[in-house]
């Protein structure tokens, strides 16, 4: 592995595994890091998922641990970043993964079902900055990237109102952090997905359609490209916003979707 424009920094991957085979957003963002010379934090409420992950790394040469942890709650999360500092030093890049889209109108949810989908999508990366921002203040630098989704700001067709609601504040609260950290050396950006070919569709949105063969075509077809991307194009534009050649990139909403929020219908 040759370390290049990320050599010597610490990147903490919150929702690192893989829900399935394959690659998922978050493996691959991590496995991208550690390319570009970073060594790598993969945290997973699935720790057999992170140490896949971890594995891939090492493997390849870079230098990486696992860790579990369940992003809503905030000792876990405590935990992980003091392991985190201890271990390797500093936080450079913070990359909360971390999501999950739940079928349903609000008549078809419950309290409990909304509470959820907010802390697992919001209330996650909230726990994660919380813990993480001190110690990027006292270096005087550091990289927050937050997955979102162009659900974010668009209707997608899909009828889970939690996840439009969530990913629209993950949207403007990386904006907030980005803006008021600004002057401190922080920088915050998120990246919405659009349609993307990754194990977690197999699992969250198959049941919207006849079949999953079904799934994967419509979703291509709807795709401006004609194809879904992948967790590469979300790892490669993670590497990007973290590196120095975006060092004037802060507070920016990316969207990778092949051009989807930019067609009118």
């Amino acid at each position: 592995m040759t370390a290049s424009r990320l050599e010597n920094r610490l990147a903490l991957v919150f929702g690192a595994g893989s829900v399935g085979p394959g690659w998922g957003n978050g493996k691959a963002s991590a496995v991208a890091y550690a390319r570009a010379g970073a060594r790598v934090v993969c945290v997973d409420i699935n720790r057999t998922a992170a140490e896949e992950t971890a594995g891939i790394i090492a493997s390849e040469g870079g230098k990486a641990e696992a860790l579990a942890c369940d992003v809503t709650r905030s000792a876990e999360v405590d935990d992980v970043v003091g392991h985190a500092i201890a271990a390797f030093g500093a936080v450079d890049i913070l990359h909360n993964n971390v999501g999950h889209a739940l079928m349903g109108g609000p008549p078809d949810l419950s309290e409990d079902d909304w509470h959820r989908e907010i802390d697992l999508n919001v209330t996650g990366m909230f726990l994660a900055c919380k813990a993480v921002i001190p110690g990027m203040l006292a270096q005087g630098k550091g990289v927050i990237t937050n997955i979102s989704s162009v659900a974010a700001i668009r209707f997608t067709g899909y009828r889970y109102a939690s996840y439009y609601a969530a990913k629209g504040a993950v949207n403007q609260f990386t904006v907030g952090i980005a803006l008021q950290y600004a002057r401190q050396g922080l920088r915050a950006n998120a990246i919405m997905p659009g349609l993307m070919d990754t194990p977690l569709i197999y699992q969250q949105i198959t049941g919207a359609y006849t079949s999953p063969d079904a799934m994967v075509k419509e979703r291509h077809e709807a795709s401006p490209t004609g194809r879904m991307g992948t967790g590469w194009d979300i790892a490669h534009a993670a590497v990007f916003l973290a590196s120095d050649e975006a060092s004037y990139i802060n507070a920016v909403c990316l969207p990778v979707d092949g051009g989807l929020t930019a067609r009118c219908a």
